[in-house]
């Protein structure tokens, strides 16, 4: 099935689990020089339906369902009459086209090949893999330029949870004054970057006295940890952020003069992996196990 000669495809059973998909079994075949993007995975991972089946999804998105033609009559319908076997070829086609329509309407290639692009992660990891592997391949990348070397810790099954942000409910009512509301743009990648946070900045009290460093030249965290100014060296994450955030707002800028349609989807999808993957840095950082121990 592949384009290299010589190397047999071979079906393999395995287990995929994650927050957003839970455990599934599922089958995999290796076909080198060949991707395989598997619609299915995608919905398990982006949306929430009541079923994922193709007739269900088909409705859901496009208001089209498959031809009624139940498993039990397609021999029936192949032995029959021309009309017969027309019903069956329609049933067919419609297998085949809506998931090629599912595709182009959800934008699931193109979002996914700017993903691919923007984190140096193949298809198939982004698929099958959750949102670590994309921050560690752009860390990996950042690090062999600034030839620094990652340190695998081989740590042991943690089950403690950070506390996530305070979600404030909100005063249901009817309002007859206008209420403003306040969004601050890109708040976890904003405070990595003003602060320096990052695994290369951050000091103890020994290292702090040895090199002798004044207050004016690292901060100090409501928890109590050092991190040294960017103006000394700027970390790792700070900087692998800016060019995230960067390159998302050319590609914003890019998005509102491109007049070609898909060009604009090419552009839209760039923009929403680059803003997917700085806000992955945040959460990345209070992961206690090397994402390669978990390979």
């Amino acid at each position: 099935l592949g384009r290299v000669k010589n190397i047999r495809s071979v079906i393999k059973e395995t287990f995929i689990q994650s927050k957003q998909m839970g455990k599934r079994e599922n089958k995999s075949i290796n076909f080198e020089g060949r991707v395989c993007f598997d619609l299915l995975f995608v919905l398990l991972r982006e949306y929430k339906l009541r079923s994922y089946t193709l007739n269900s999804v088909s409705y859901h998105f496009l208001q089209e369902q498959k031809e009624d033609v139940q498993h039990s009559i397609i021999s029936d319908l192949q032995a029959g009459t021309p009309q017969t076997r027309r019903r069956l070829a329609v049933y067919c086609l419609k297998d085949a086209y809506l998931p090629l329509k599912l595709l182009d309407k959800l934008m699931c290639f193109v979002n996914y090949m700017e993903m691919a692009r923007v984190t140096g992660v193949s298809l198939g990891c982004l698929l099958t893999r959750g949102q670590q592997i994309k921050v560690m391949s752009q860390l990996l990348r950042k690090t062999r330029e600034m030839n620094f070397i990652i340190p695998t810790y081989q740590g042991g099954q943690q089950d403690d949870q950070f506390e996530g942000a305070t979600v404030i409910e909100p005063m249901k009512g009817y309002y007859a004054d206008p209420i403003a509301t306040l969004d601050f743009s890109s708040l976890y990648p904003s405070i990595m970057m003003a602060h320096n946070l990052c695994y290369t900045t951050l000091l103890n009290p020994q290292t702090i006295s040895k090199l002798d460093l004044s207050p004016e030249q690292y901060s100090k965290t409501p928890c109590g940890n050092f991190f040294l100014k960017s103006s000394l060296r700027k970390g790792l994450l700070p900087e692998i952020l800016e060019n995230l955030l960067s390159a998302r707002k050319q590609a914003k800028n890019d998005l509102k003069k491109e007049t070609d349609e898909f060009k604009k989807k090419v552009l839209d999808g760039r923009q929403l992996a680059l803003k997917i993957s700085a806000n992955s840095v945040y959460g990345f950082t209070g992961k206690r196990e090397s994402v390669e121990n978990k390979s």
